[in-house]
């Protein structure tokens, strides 16, 4: 049975505003769409949890994250609900899987209480994709950011490293030449999420 909803979630410091573009391309095309809005500084991870479980309700279902989203995402599908096991594809757009140097640095500066709790997330250093549920990652290589001044010389989309984005297990991982809050409102990474939901 193919993928009928789609559980969408944004990043730090954002809030479901932020994804209704995409939200709105993926109901074009037929998804029944949960743009699903947390606090990014203090998660209630039962609340979120508990509301994406709703909402699959048995149904193929896919996760579309922007940025810390994608941690999120990783921590649903650890809890290993019932209704987790219906999540077919997880995509996600500038996701720091194996943890945010941004954050790190931040966190070493004495800046944690810019992160609160995000740094549950932030932070954690993951280098492989263990779950059934196929990982398509997708990168921004244009460093508009604070990256290119913390990592000189690195590959980023500004805020991510590309790095960070890859992880042991992914089905697949593809670079848009776009900075990391233009991944969500790129027209050209909205057609390829598009493409890949309707395989």
């Amino acid at each position: 049975m193919s993928i009928q909803k789609v559980v969408v979630m944004h990043g730090l410091y954002m809030s479901g505003f932020v994804m209704r573009p995409l939200c709105t391309r993926l109901e074009n095309d037929g998804f029944t769409i949960l743009n699903l809005s947390y606090n990014t500084l203090a998660p209630d991870i039962s609340d979120i949890f508990t509301r994406i479980d709703h909402f699959i309700d048995h149904q193929p279902t896919a996760l579309v994250c922007h940025s810390m989203g994608g941690l999120v995402a990783r921590k649903y599908l650890e809890y290993a609900s019932q209704q987790s096991k219906y999540v077919e594809k997880v995509v996600t757009l500038g996701t720091p899987h194996k943890g945010s140097a941004i954050a790190k640095h931040m966190h070493d500066k004495g800046f944690e209480m810019l992160l609160k709790n995000s740094v549950e997330f932030l932070l954690t250093e993951n280098h492989d994709w263990p779950f059934p549920a196929k990982l398509y990652s997708i990168a921004g290589d244009l460093p508009l950011g604070l990256m290119p001044l913390i990592k000189k010389g690195s590959q980023s989309d500004g805020t991510v490293l590309l790095e960070e984005t890859k992880l042991n297990g992914m089905a697949e991982h593809k670079v848009f030449h776009v900075s990391h809050t233009t991944l969500i409102y790129s027209r050209a990474v909205m057609e390829y999420i598009c493409e890949l939901l309707s395989e």
